[in-house]
């Protein structure tokens, strides 16, 4: 994670974690305005799907952010599905986005 600034370097833990907690397919944590993060994992049961990045925006929403400074999300992955990079736009158009392997390392930064 060396190549992430230390308050970014916070989010790839808290979303690295929450990915193990549950050995979920993704995990992801934002950081909003306020300097409050958030972690989350992938949901998947029969009747509800969604993103861990979903998630962690949920969780930022549903506390009252109204911006986001920076997100993580983790996983093995060719890509980041277009849902989860969209619910960050949602709240911030330039947020930086980076996608993270499950050993830290940071493999893209999404603009």
């Amino acid at each position: 994670m060396d190549d992430l600034d230390p308050e970014d370097a916070k989010l790839a833990t808290l979303a690295r974690a929450a990915r193990a907690r549950i050995d979920a397919k993704e995990g992801a944590a934002v950081r909003d305005t306020d300097g409050r993060t958030y972690a989350a994992a992938t949901v998947e049961l029969p009747s509800l799907s969604v993103t861990a990045m979903q998630a962690a925006v949920i969780s930022a929403v549903s506390s009252g952010a109204e911006g986001i400074e920076a997100a993580v999300i983790v996983g093995e992955f060719p890509g980041v599905e277009t849902a989860s990079s969209s619910a960050v736009r949602d709240l911030s158009a330039d947020a930086p986005i980076y996608v993270v392997d499950p050993a830290g390392t940071v493999v893209e930064r999404l603009p």
